[in-house]
């Protein structure tokens, strides 16, 4: 009797594993075939020369040589960390103002919420052209604005120095309403026990944020900045759309994921390229891994 119970325990779950494995697996080949193999297919690229006809052969790590002699993928690489540094935390900062305040009990919140995650479901492509035109030069309505009280607006997207400006703007705009959402996840997780039991000790809005509010979200908020560092560190879209090729600024906010295009697909340098995003992929992990382990130091669950 137990061994006929134990053989039909066995089967049991062999049958669920093998059902567990069936659901699953598209899933599992999705990521295979979309995420892991395209990683070890653009190393082994970033390992050969692209020839005529695309043919390609062999150089080792001949291009990752190349790489630290190349001006422009330094200069790409630091457009991308200022970038980087000054959107992630700016934006971050707002996303968590904006959330703290959606949280609130204040009239239309929901209306509120709604305006600002309509960019993140908005089409890149649509985003960047009307920015475009919002900083044009000529007709744009930024510069109006500022010559409706006596001054002179500046070519925000054919110099260098607003050019950079401009991008970042429009990045730290385009992220805050995906933030302000998984912030406001978080911020919604925290018991309203501990507010209360704060106003019956006297402590007002501000001593609120950061003995309780901060403190309890430092996950949530953890997580935010991860996702909008490596966001940020691969930003291309944005840039592409919005700064003419031909200009001057263009050296000047070109990203390592834009250089990273120029080369493969407009140069047909591939293995070039592709050994331009392997660096940009190890930066990341390394920064990644420097972020998780901050986490698990600081962050208490």
């Amino acid at each position: 009797m137990k061994a006929t119970k134990s053989k039909y325990l066995k089967n049991k779950k062999a049958l669920d594993f093998s059902w567990g494995l069936f659901m699953i697996a598209p899933t599992m080949i999705g990521l295979f075939l979309l995420n892991i193999f395209p990683i070890f297919q653009t190393f082994y690229l970033s390992l050969t020369k692209t020839g005529t006809f695309g043919k390609s052969r062999f150089i080792g790590f001949q291009n990752y040589i190349d790489i630290f002699k190349d001006k422009m993928v330094m200069q790409s690489f630091a457009n991308t960390f200022t970038y980087t540094i000054i959107v992630v935390p700016l934006g971050v900062f707002l996303s968590l103002v904006i959330a703290v305040l959606l949280n609130s009990k204040i009239k239309g919140k929901t209306i509120y919420r709604t305006l600002f995650f309509l960019p993140v479901v908005s089409a890149p492509a649509a985003v960047a052209m009307v920015w475009r035109w919002l900083f044009n030069s000529k007709f744009g309505l930024v510069n109006n604005m500022i010559s409706s009280i006596g001054l002179k607006g500046p070519d925000w997207l054919l110099q260098p120095s607003t050019a950079m400006f401009a991008i970042i703007v429009v990045g730290i705009w385009s992220m805050i309403g995906y933030n302000m959402i998984i912030l406001l996840a978080g911020l919604q997780e925290i018991s309203p026990t501990f507010y209360e039991a704060a106003e019956i000790d006297g402590a007002g809005p501000v001593r609120q944020f950061f003995s309780i509010t901060l403190p309890l979200v430092t996950p949530t908020l953890f997580f935010v900045v991860i996702t909008t560092f490596i966001g940020s560190l691969q930003v291309f879209d944005v840039i592409y759309m919005m700064i003419d090729k031909k200009n001057e600024a263009l050296p000047g906010v070109q990203s390592v994921v834009m250089l990273f295009y120029r080369y493969s697909f407009e140069r047909n340098m591939k293995g070039y390229g592709s050994a331009i995003i392997v660096l940009l992929f190890l930066v990341i992990l390394v920064i990644t891994f420097i972020q998780l382990k901050l986490q698990k130091k600081w962050v208490h669950y």
